[in-house]
């Protein structure tokens, strides 16, 4: 149903799938009466008109005549159809199954059949097609075949073909963890960002657009001192556009954004034409698709994967309204974005942005269960040891606090000579945050992401008593009450924000704390709740790494079923309850 429901869609269509339903009349040990509530099961067709070949199992020549039909209208017709193969099961489900345990009549009836195979040559013996000694040395040579087949197989070493074709000139990753540059000529930022939101005066812009979007972020753009994160953003997108790769933005209301802070498109107010600034930057470029999907996450994040590995040199982006939304997808993350490259080879750049962030709104839209992520990595937990001190992780998880850090991180995914799945704890408040924007001169040359920030706020790092580790925009809560209570915690607390979960950047973390010599508690301050975020996955890592003697400190809301309490005043007071704890009592 979700591939149906995406097959004739912009931005979905593959020009037509042949679907070939193996009708056995059966699932596992479900009867069909129990199964579907339509009468066919290929009735579900009927969602975008498709027409329907049923053909008869016992019958070879017509499933082949089948077969060359279906091909042919897609062919033609560049549109779906469907091949009810109707058949059944011989046998059980496996080898320890018994199919008459729960299905008596219908097997008594199987098991007087002849097979397949035999009614077949029985019917060619009788129309005078072939001989009996003719089909005895077909099926010998045929039997011969497989044994022989099975028998080379024992000595067969498998060739690996996950670097050939379009992924020639990539790695495997390395596990040594590197800083590369991403930064890019301001001058070329500038250029980038004003082509992001300039159009043809005959194009109608909304007014409301131009005013507090298109007109900011030029002004952003020629005065500074700082852009906020759509620009940063859309900066990442162009120049990589440049560079000459392409890049798919999809998800649900991609183009505007969750927020109205995107607007990766406009759309005419007279003719609703659709215009993409960044595809008319100018000379040799790549293509931004965006692609405003259904409201299927299971069938668009898997299509999303489908693209991730067909190329390299695409970036798709695949975004959640809100981060929690990935959670009807959760097949597509556990079977092949988190476990691919480990189970096929096959390495992805698929990155997933997932608004994520307590700001008082209820339990469905502030958790992007981060902590499912983490739990799906496989970084060592004790980083003291020997085996871990180099980390090649199946997939990165990032919480970044400004928008250079968004737009490093974006880049890395293209300029690195490997492929692995990115997951970003995105912004939700801090997308108008006036204290979370960067200057150009943190994504100029020279400049890349930064698994750890410093702390910026102690006058003297080695008076710090107190070190606290936080991650996501808690951070901004925290330094806002630091700045209301610089007379009381200066030079005593150091915040750290740790911006890349996994890998665990371990060498970072145990640079930051030598800066601290004085330090005698370290704690971990989060937002969620104790059983949700990223305490579970940091706590048993980081205090691996502490000085010796010291314990890792949890300073955030207690264990809860939901992600919040979904209460305003209740929210607040914890909120507050936080901060405090975080910067009192040293």
């Amino acid at each position: 149903m979700e591939t149906l429901g995406l097959s004739n869609l912009p931005h979905f269509s593959l020009g037509g799938t042949v679907h070939i339903i193996i009708n056995n009349q059966i699932g596992y040990t479900t009867p069909a009466t129990n199964a579907r509530s339509t009468l066919y099961t290929s009735d579900i067709a009927k969602l975008v008109n498709a027409p329907v070949i049923h053909v008869n199992g016992d019958y070879p020549e017509e499933v082949a005549r089948a077969m060359r039909v279906a091909f042919e209208y897609r062919k033609v017709f560049r549109k779906d159809v469907i091949i009810d193969l109707i058949t059944f099961r011989r046998w059980g489900h496996n080898e320890l199954d018994e199919p008459s345990f729960t299905q008596p009549h219908m097997y008594k009836i199987i098991r007087a059949r002849e097979s397949v195979p035999k009614q077949y040559e029985r019917r060619m013996q009788e129309e005078g097609i072939v001989t009996k000694e003719n089909a005895s040395e077909t099926r010998s040579a045929f039997t011969k075949y497989l044994d022989d087949e099975l028998a080379a197989s024992k000595d067969y070493v498998p060739q690996a073909d996950h670097l050939k074709g379009k992924w020639a000139g990539l790695t495997m990753a390395t596990e040594a963890v590197t800083t590369l540059d991403t930064g890019v000529p301001v001058e070329t930022l500038r250029e980038v960002g004003e082509k992001s939101v300039s159009v043809d005066p005959a194009f109608h812009v909304h007014s409301r657009l131009t005013k507090h979007h298109i007109q900011p972020r030029l002004k952003r753009l020629q005065d500074g001192p700082s852009v906020d994160w759509a620009t940063a953003e859309a900066l990442a997108f162009g120049t990589l556009l440049k560079e000459g790769f392409n890049i798919r933005l999809c998800g649900q209301d991609v183009g505007r954004g969750t927020f109205s802070q995107r607007h990766a498109m406009f759309v005419c107010q007279d003719t609703e034409n659709v215009y993409i600034p960044l595809n008319s930057i100018g000379g040799p470029q790549g293509k931004l698709e965006v692609a405003n999907s259904n409201l299927s996450e299971l069938a668009v994040l898997g299509f999303e994967y489908g693209v991730s590995i067909q190329s390299p040199n695409i970036l798709p982006i695949w975004e959640a309204q809100f981060g929690d939304f990935n959670n009807t997808a959760q097949v597509i993350i556990d079977t092949y974005i988190s476990s691919g490259e480990t189970k096929w080879l096959r390495q992805s750049s698929l990155v997933m942005l997932l608004p994520h962030g307590y700001d008082g709104a209820g339990p469905e839209h502030s958790s992007s269960r981060i902590e499912r992520f983490l739990q799906l990595c496989n970084t060592p937990l004790d980083m003291a040891a020997e085996s871990s001190q180099t980390q090649n992780p199946n997939m990165h998880v990032a919480i970044p606090t400004t928008p250079a850090q968004t737009f490093h991180l974006l880049r890395r995914q293209m300029q690195r000579n490997y492929r692995k799945p990115l997951v970003v704890a995105g912004p939700k408040t801090l997308l108008r945050l006036s204290a979370a924007t960067s200057p150009l001169e943190d994504m100029a040359p020279g400049t890349s992401f930064r698994p750890v920030l410093s702390d910026s706020l102690a006058d003297d790092p080695t008076k710090v008593k107190r070190v606290v580790f936080v991650s996501g925009k808690l951070y901004y809560d925290l330094a806002k009450a630091y700045a209301e209570r610089k007379d009381e915690v200066s030079s005593r607390i150091a915040i750290v924000r740790v911006e890349e979960i996994c890998p665990f950047p371990r060498s970072e973390l145990t640079r930051e704390m030598m800066r601290f010599p004085s330090a005698t508690e370290f704690t971990w301050c989060q937002e969620e709740t104790m059983n949700a975020g990223v305490y579970t996955f940091v706590q048993p890592r980081l205090q691996s790494i502490l000085p010796k003697g010291a314990v890792l400190k949890y300073i955030g809301r207690g264990p809860l079923a939901a992600p919040v309490t979904g209460i305003s005043n209740v929210y607040k007071a914890e909120q507050a309850q936080i901060v405090n704890d975080a910067l009192g009592g040293v």
